[in-house]
């Protein structure tokens, strides 16, 4: 009896274990889960519309490249708001520099580059066991916690949902992760 009760505990054990591989995913149903884009793991923490007369808002929005038009009445910014780990891989890794919105009637939307603003994404070289934001910068130590992307969108694709966040691989252009932004 002794030798079947130890057989059976070990054979619990073995398929205890089976279910502990760790999921490969590219595709987020919902921001806040984490995808993985080659070694990165990427995860928006918010997106949203921002409001140029807030006094948050017009920290986001500083460094705008001069001449920015801003946004018409069928226009707005809306910012999404990345982090990125580096938990998988014992070498340095550049983080995604091609960023995508598109809507459901396929009209696509680029980000909009910000200058001097510490809440900017900017690409980077990640090192092992590192996260970006630092956690120890404006962007990182912010109640967001991610850096941010700036697009400026219409306000008709903004009703076209769900609205997908594609994220290219730096290494290779044919992996391409994508989350439905929360609108």
């Amino acid at each position: 009896m002794t030798v079947r009760l130890l057989l059976l505990l070990a054979l619990a054990t073995f398929v205890a274990g089976c279910g502990n591989k760790i999921e490969t995913r590219t595709v987020g149903e919902t921001e806040g889960l984490y995808i993985d884009i080659g070694d990165l793991k990427y995860q928006v923490q918010e997106s949203r519309i921002l409001n140029s007369y807030e006094i948050e808002d017009k920290a986001y929005l500083a460094g705008l490249p001069d001449g920015t038009v801003q946004p018409t009445p069928g226009e707005a910014w809306f910012g999404v708001w990345l982090r990125v780990e580096n938990t998988t891989s014992d070498k340095t890794l550049p983080t995604a520099h091609s960023f995508q919105m598109v809507d459901t009637q396929e009209h696509k939307f680029q980000p909009v580059e910000l200058r001097n603003n510490p809440f900017a994404y900017a690409a980077s070289n990640l090192g092992p066991n590192s996260v970006f934001p630092n956690p120890n910068s404006p962007a990182g130590e912010g109640v967001i916690q991610g850096s941010l992307l700036l697009f400026k969108v219409t306000t008709e694709a903004l009703a076209n949902r769900p609205i997908e966040f594609k994220i290219e691989n730096p290494q290779n252009a044919t992996e391409v992760g994508i989350v439905d932004l929360d609108i």
